[in-house]
């Protein structure tokens, strides 16, 4: 058994790694070699730490033999008492736990300088407590492995390297801490925007000139015994959960993803009440400048739109209109010529009253949506079939399928014409009577449908915008979407679990922050490692494990060595195309009277 030294030269140094080999002897008389135990780079520091060698006990030898740590241009004079006997045979490895995603957190956290902003923001307590190290654990743990803090408190922390990471313990998850420390984050929430903004603008040259503003709620299942000042009210859900109470989200984020702010408002909050308080809060925290603001129908009012157009700088807005608008308009957008955007694509251009309409069509779209309309309108055709067939059946109970059919068909079910029995006609007893119906499609509602298929209309105040720029701008909006799915979805924003309002804000504040590390990694895959999502490439540095090594000496003391895994070929390339380098394994530690020496 020996150590191999591998040199690697770096910014001008040259840097010794050791790895622990054994020689083996297998079939055919040839030698083989294998790793031991791979060591790391072991500094000067170290090395008058660690008494410059080890003296190995092997089985079927009766002396033991040493084993310098060092080359021989390197080694001192070895003294007797800076020998230390290891027992080979004894070695054991102990707490095998993830590493590599919680490093990689840690390295993103770093990267936007959150370490340093919430360092001057949450001060440890009088007691010691890190409460800037705690908040970055519940960050970590919602991009990694989200769910509720008593999880991360009863058993994801112990299966993590984050004490490791952040050189600390098991303090950072005590489950009082945990819930504490969301009291302090609500107040910081503007500077936090600020900060972040600054610092994407270091480092992916971000712009802020377009802002997609879309909203969204998350319910909570639990009883509505809450003041009428609360937040969680009853509302229009977009998860069609009508009968919990929510609250609704509003968020701001750039063509890159990058959100710029948000905010928690009631449930019952109408979307048209949202956009005025919004442009005023961008204004106060980020100046006045001339910004596009890109928005779904149904945001803005009238009144806001007149608001925009008439402030100094002036507001520009993208929006999509009800198709009620388009039907208003057909006649004037008619004789206007379609112009191809791109392939697929084509719009036509309406100046009215000071504002720029855009017709746009979309042959995917068109395809999608007639797809979807025939299958529709089959299973509805099918269902009125069936129920024209059944016998025995009483008006009201025809009624209550013929509504249920209509509510699973949707619009569709406005395209068809239907004759139900006149209820003065059956008579009131509760014997069954056999009711009749007839239904068929209205020729004139198809065709307005088939022609109207795979369109929108957009308006403007941008009238000297090219219409591809236009249509881009707006088919944008899905990164909004896209946000609000992976805070539902991979950050896990619900299920939620606190009772009291403010720590529920904080709950989404956090998540908040792991989507802004999530994007962080986003946008550097876009430019180095096109291909691959976020949660790929977590989950590839989740292979990563970190291990104790426990190596019993002679003299009834344990030597531990803390290591991560080497990463497989795949995770190597990976980190060469993130520009990414791990760092060096953590020095040894050995029990001295029972406890391990610092």
């Amino acid at each position: 058994m020996f150590l191999r030294c591998a040199t690697r030269k770096k910014n001008g140094k040259d840097h010794r790694y050791w790895t622990l080999v054994e020689n083996r002897r297998v079939a055919g008389g040839q030698v083989v070699q294998r790793q031991v135990l791979y060591l790391g780079e072991i500094n000067d520091t170290q090395r008058e730490v660690w008494r410059k060698s080890i003296e190995v006990f092997e089985e079927g030898r009766s002396t033991p033999r040493t084993v310098a740590l060092f080359a021989e241009d390197r080694t001192e004079p070895i003294e007797e008492e800076h020998v230390i006997h290891v027992r080979l045979k004894d070695l054991e490895v102990r707490r095998a736990r993830q590493w590599g995603a919680c490093w990689l957190g840690c390295e993103l956290y770093e990267q936007l300088q959150l370490d340093r902003f919430w360092a001057e923001r949450l001060p440890p307590s009088r007691k010691g407590t890190r409460w800037d190290l705690i908040l970055q654990t519940l960050c970590l743990y919602r991009l990694i492995d989200p769910g509720s803090e008593w999880r991360l408190h009863r058993s994801w922390f112990e299966r993590t390297a984050l004490a490791d990471l952040l050189g600390s313990d098991f303090r950072l998850a005590e489950s009082h801490r945990l819930y504490d420390c969301h009291d302090l984050l609500l107040k910081h929430k503007e500077a936090l925007f600020t900060h972040l903004t600054a610092r994407w603008k270091d480092l992916f040259n971000a712009k802020f000139e377009v802002l997609l503003y879309d909203l969204t709620s998350t319910y909570f299942e639990s009883a509505p015994a809450f003041g009428e000042g609360d937040k969680r009210q009853f509302g229009y859900s977009r998860d069609k959960r009508p009968d919990c109470v929510q609250v609704v989200i509003a968020l701001i984020v750039t063509p890159e993803g990058f959100p710029l702010a948000y905010e928690v408002l009631a449930g019952n909050t109408s979307d048209k009440a949202t956009l005025a308080d919004f442009l005023k809060k961008i204004e106060a925290q980020y100046g006045k400048a001339e910004r596009l603001w890109v928005m779904d129908r149904g945001i803005p009012t009238e009144k806001v739109l007149a608001e925009m157009r008439a402030s100094e700088p002036p507001l520009s807005y993208l929006v999509g209109t009800p198709k009620g608008r388009l039907r208003k308009l057909e006649a004037a957008l008619m004789d206007r010529p379609w112009e191809q955007v791109r392939p697929g694509v084509r719009v036509k251009l309406l100046p009215h009253e000071g504002e720029l309409y855009v017709q746009a069509q979309s042959q995917a779209r068109v395809s999608k949506e007639r797809a979807m309309r025939r299958r529709q309108l089959r299973k509805l055709y099918k269902r009125l079939s069936e129920l024209q067939k059944m016998k025995q059946l009483s008006a009201k109970a025809l009624l209550i399928k013929i509504g249920e059919a209509k509510k699973e068909a949707g619009r569709v079910f406005g395209l068809l014409d239907l004759k139900l029995p006149t209820p003065g006609r059956v008579k009131a007893k509760k014997s069954k009577t056999t009711v009749s119906f007839t239904f068929r499609i209205n020729r004139a509602k198809f065709r307005d449908t088939y022609r109207r298929e795979g369109q929108y209309l957009l308006r403007s105040n941008l009238s000297q915008q090219a219409p591809a720029t236009l249509w881009e701008y707006y088919t944008q909006l899905t990164h909004v979407e896209e946000a609000f799915k992976n805070l539902k979805g991979d950050l896990g924003i619900r299920p939620l679990y606190h009772q009291l309002e403010h720590r529920i804000e904080a709950h989404i504040f956090i998540a908040f922050v792991a989507y802004c590390l999530q994007v962080t990694l986003r946008r550097r895959l876009r430019d180095l490692a096109p291909g691959l999502t976020a949660r790929a490439v977590l989950e590839k540095f989740g292979a990563l494990q970190m291990i104790d090594v426990h190596l019993p000496t002679s003299d009834g003391r344990t030597l531990v060595l803390s290591r991560y895994t080497q990463p497989e070929n795949d995770l190597q390339l990976l980190l060469k195309q993130l520009k990414l380098r791990l760092p060096a394994q953590p020095p040894p530690r050995i029990t001295a009277s029972g406890q391990l020496a610092k």
